[in-house]
């Protein structure tokens, strides 16, 4: 990683809310999906300070729609359609196929699941801003990524979603709104 990505990833040893704010195209939506992947195997590399999980965990990433899920965060984690396995969670660790969503919107992923190294199995769920705040109630949820700027609404729901499993929720924008 760059040293800026570095450094936010570690911030996560002592920060349960973060956020990555950069410029276009300079490898926020990357980095977050490999901490979301690692978190997801429990494959920390040596260089890695950041808070760790040694057991299974749950995930959900959020994004604006469908569309840019199935396009930045989906794609990031998985590879595309097609080649999953080919991003940054290896197709050793997938287990079965990923479940799709019926949200109008072609190869939209809404949940899919990995083998952690404790032997456990981890899971990834998408969801949408368009979901709305009563979509993103009622879970335990140990970590989750924000990709775009959210509404206050969700945000907040995304912490109490963390809150009992003393996780983490990391934001990746740019400054648009």
């Amino acid at each position: 990683p760059y040293p800026w990505q570095m450094e936010f990833h570690n911030a996560g040893a002592f920060a349960n809310e973060r956020c990555l704010l950069a410029a276009n195209q300079v490898g926020k939506s990357m980095a977050a999906s490999v901490e979301g992947a690692i978190h997801l195997t429990g494959e920390y590399p040596q260089w890695w300070q950041g808070r760790r999980f040694d057991r299974p965990i749950k995930m959900w990433c959020g994004s604006e729609s469908a569309e840019t899920s199935r396009d930045i965060s989906q794609l990031e984690l998985l590879g595309p359609e097609g080649a999953y396995g080919s991003g940054w969670v290896p197709e050793s660790r997938l287990i079965g196929q990923p479940k799709y969503r019926q949200a109008g919107v072609a190869d939209v992923v809404d949940i899919f699941y990995v083998r952690h190294k404790s032997g456990g199995i981890s899971s990834c769920s998408f969801k949408t801003y368009e979901q709305e705040r009563r979509k993103w109630a009622g879970r335990r949820v140990h970590v989750i990524w924000l990709d775009e700027e959210s509404s206050m609404e969700i945000y907040t729901e995304a912490l109490t979603r963390t809150a009992n499993t003393n996780g983490i929720v990391y934001l990746t924008f740019t400054p648009l709104l």
